[in-house]
């Protein structure tokens, strides 16, 4: 199945205003947004799109709460579409909407959407790094740090769910749908990429207890470390409360902060994750603090030297 990565996540929510101004304000670009919603798109066309939690064109709510209604899957053509409309409708609805696309559910209730995939190509440069004994990555008097750069989220890179049975959930998008287990936490959570990228993961399921099914977080991808640095102070110094990092996880290498949102789940900001292809082989770790960051930042306000550091007191 040559699925890319999902395309779009679906949210029915509470507050529409405070969802509009949150992604803007996040760095998604506002299409045909209203005050019904709208779609949020990243540099590739990747998005956000949001509603209200009764508009009748979403998908039924979970009974868990949880604002996330569909997720929205791109794929490389329509032969792609149709097997996985041949393959999931051997035990489910499949539905064929008039946009062309396809709608079923996994094993565990979401609600998921199939579609050829509306990415762009996108052609922005990645960070630069100049280190002592390689070739510079920048040259002679082009500096490394702008205040003024403006770093946008350039495509979805990845969803997590709170799920019941990950096992059973796993099964599911590997078996029939033909993701690929990179890394898991022992007997607690399963990182999942599908055929059509190399990245690490788009897809990682947590074990919890049924009441708590629903998303836990989801990301957009950008440039590079200083970008998730510089776009998380910036978006952190505008009220957004952080709820982890800034850091670098282990598995997947990606480095991460994330944020409170009035979409019922945290949004984070990552960057510089790693690529797998079919001959790595999963790594199996416990589910506990040390092996879920190498390391992790506490955001504080600016310091300038002549002065105690922020936190500190002065003697």
């Amino acid at each position: 199945m040559n699925i890319l990565g999902p395309d779009s996540l679906v949210f029915g929510v509470d507050d529409l205003d405070a969802c509009i101004q949150f992604f803007t304000d996040y760095g998604l670009a506002p299409v045909g947004v209203d005050e019904s919603g709208g779609r949020f798109e990243a540099v590739d066309g990747t998005s956000i799109v949001i509603a209200h939690r009764s508009d009748p064109s979403l998908p039924p709510a979970m009974d868990t709460g949880t604002m996330l209604r569909k997720t929205i899957y791109g794929v490389a053509d329509r032969e792609t579409l149709e097997a996985i409309a041949d393959e999931l409708g051997r035990d489910r609805e499949v539905k064929r909407l008039p946009d062309g696309s396809i709608e079923a559910s996994d094993d565990m209730g979401f609600v998921l959407g199939f579609q050829v995939s509306v990415r762009r190509k996108i052609d922005v440069a990645a960070e630069t790094v100049n280190s002592p004994g390689a070739k510079p990555g920048r040259a002679p008097n082009v500096v490394g740090a702008n205040a003024h750069a403006e770093f946008r989220p350039l495509t979805l890179s990845h969803v997590v769910y709170f799920v019941p049975d990950q096992a059973k959930a796993s099964r599911f998008y590997v078996d029939r749908l033909g993701f690929r287990c990179t890394d898991r936490f022992t007997e607690a959570g399963t990182f999942l990429r599908p055929a059509g990228t190399l990245d690490h993961h788009t897809l990682f399921l947590i074990q919890t207890p049924a009441f708590m099914k629903g998303v836990e977080h989801f990301t957009f991808h950008l440039s590079g470390p200083t970008a998730v640095l510089q776009r998380g102070t910036a978006f952190a110094a505008q009220g957004y409360q952080t709820y982890w990092g800034p850091g670098r996880h282990k598995f997947g290498s990606n480095w991460f902060w994330y944020f409170n949102s009035p979409v019922g789940c945290h949004v984070e900001y990552d960057a510089d994750m790693d690529l797998h292809d079919d001959s790595w082989v999963a790594r199996e770790a416990p589910m506990q603090v040390d092996e879920s960051q190498i390391f992790l930042f506490q955001h504080r306000d600016k310091w300038a030297p002549g002065g105690p550091p922020p936190g500190s007191e002065a003697h």
